[in-house]
């Protein structure tokens, strides 16, 4: 198996510059020993002008073999003559992606001591694989690479070019380019490195789960947001059903993430900007923490989740009132749970108050064991920052198997927004809100979830509400409706339906 990583230079920065970030020297042939053969590093051309760095892996086929290749693991067929008569050896494939994480280890993780400057700047990338198996033909390949940024070159080999009427294998000989500006070079390897054993849909190994945590710290970054995901996935994990669903409820976390959604929107903050005022109006995110902490508080609430915590508010505040014995704040964004733990201190906090507050990851499209069990539950400023379809899986996660006593859901009003001066016309208040209800839509969602999920709602305005558009914000809140209430209601009604058909009966006789 063959490969190559070509660059061009000039003086200031000359593409020998290739050697530092591979950790190779262009003069020097190396080799170095794998679990499956030998993997020979040289370099064809170095100059300023233009360096190309090969990888070439020498199979051992009986090393393949004793290693349980044809014992039926990681989709191996189990005939004796499938050993012997196997073409994979001769293929790119997993085996030569684990030699690329092998070899170029530091270069794929984007480390370079001696250039660390190089290691993060982009480059003019040329690499070329003249024998790669691409279960699903050129559509695929273009389709995997080309939304990454790459310029794909893709030819189809004949079976045998003496008898072009046999047709074509099913390898391609593959170049793809890149220009500089677009990809670094450890962004290039981690590319190579996931899309090899996808494009040829099987692996020389057993894929067990730890498969899912090697595919995630090779696709951060471009993963989560490429449109065949899915394929991407379910081929690299070997079509398992349990790992595939993980590593999509990972990026998931981690497609959210990016967005950044801290609960807060653009104009939360925004007050008159007037000099001569004294006293300025209270920010529109104070007045809703005050709202929900009452509500909180009305309901009786000690133990409290902060679905959507973002930067930690909301949590900030639920700590500074002793009513409340148990915080938990729930996002799915790492770097949000950071600026949180720093916000709250949370190294610094005495034993007991530390016991009080905890911050974990998760996303609100599952159910999650650790929800269960809260008197209430806060979605502030969250629901609007799903897509409408997705809204359902938040609903059940929520109300059908965390089931709080209380949950409260405030979400702007669409109404309002032409009070808003600063906002334009049609826009919504933040950049990565999919909708914003009216007053109306967001009661009759209400009223649906609550009826759905054993729920009373009511409705709460926050902030002034204005007589003709209503408050900046709607809040309701949902309380779990009493089963005894609902039981002496339906005893109360069929004694009233059985006294109804005695006084007719009477007034019959």
């Amino acid at each position: 198996m063959f490969l190559t990583i070509s660059t061009s230079g000039t003086p200031d920065s000359p593409a020998t510059d290739l050697g530092f970030l591979l950790h190779k020297h262009p003069e020097k042939a190396q080799a170095f020993s794998t679990s499956y053969g030998t993997a020979h590093v040289l370099y064809p051309e170095a100059s300023e002008e233009r360096c190309t760095a090969a990888l070439l892996l020498e199979v051992d086929p009986v090393a393949l073999v004793r290693r349980g290749k044809g014992k039926g693991r990681g989709g191996a067929p189990d005939a004796a003559l499938a050993q012997y008569v196997n073409d994979r050896p001769y293929a790119a494939s997993s085996l030569l992606a684990v030699a690329l994480s092998a070899v170029f280890s530091s270069a794929m993780r984007g480390v370079c001591n001696a250039r660390p400057e190089r290691a993060r700047r982009p480059l003019p990338l040329r690499i070329e694989v003249p024998a790669l198996p691409a279960r699903g033909g050129a559509d695929l390949v273009r389709g995997l690479f080309e939304p990454l940024g790459w310029t794909v070159a893709v030819t189809r080999i004949p079976l045998d070019e003496q008898f072009p009427e046999w047709g074509d294998s099913r390898y391609v000989h593959l170049v793809l380019d890149v220009p500089d500006g677009k990809l670094t070079l450890g962004e290039a390897l981690r590319h190579l490195y996931v899309l090899l054993p996808v494009l040829d849909d099987a692996k020389h190994y057993w894929v067990s789960p730890d498969e899912v945590d090697k595919l995630l710290r090779a696709g951060e970054g471009w993963l989560a947001d490429h449109p065949e995901q899915k394929v991407i996935t379910s081929r690299y994990l070997a079509r398992r059903w349990s790992l595939t669903r993980e590593a999509t409820q990972r990026l998931e976390l981690a497609r959210l993430a990016e967005a950044d959604d801290t609960g807060v929107d653009d104009l939360d903050n925004a007050v008159d900007e007037e000099s001569d005022t004294e006293e300025k109006p209270v920010p529109l995110a104070v007045l809703r923490r005050e709202a929900i902490i009452a509500a909180l508080a009305g309901a009786g609430a000690g133990r409290v989740l902060d679905l959507g915590c973002g930067q930690g508010q909301l949590v900030q505040a639920l700590l500074k009132d002793t009513r409340f014995t148990e915080i938990a704040g729930v996002d799915v964004s790492m770097r949000a749970l950071t600026v949180a733990s720093r916000r709250l201190k949370l190294d610094r906090l005495g034993e007991r108050q530390a016991e009080r507050v905890k911050l974990f990851q998760g996303s609100l499209a599952y159910t999650d064991k650790r929800l269960k069990g809260y008197d209430a539950a806060v979605l502030s400023e969250i629901i609007e920052h799903l897509d409408l379809e997705r809204l359902p899986a938040l609903e059940y996660a929520v109300f059908g198997s965390a089931r709080p006593r209380t949950v409260l859901v405030t979400t702007p009003n669409v109404e309002y927004n032409v009070r808003w001066e600063t906002l334009p016309a049609g826009h919504v208040r933040h950049g990565d809100h999919r909708f914003e209800w009216t007053r109306e839509e967001f009661r009759d969602w209400a009223a649906r979830v609550a009826e759905r999920h054993g729920y009373d709602v009511e409705f709460v305005p926050v902030g002034d509400d204005d007589p003709e558009v209503g408050p900046p914000t709607q809040m309701a809140v949902f309380t779990q409706a009493d089963k005894n209430e609902k039981n002496e209601k339906n005893d109360m009604s069929v004694k009233c339906d059985a006294n109804a058909k005695t006084t007719k009966e009477v007034q019959a006789a």
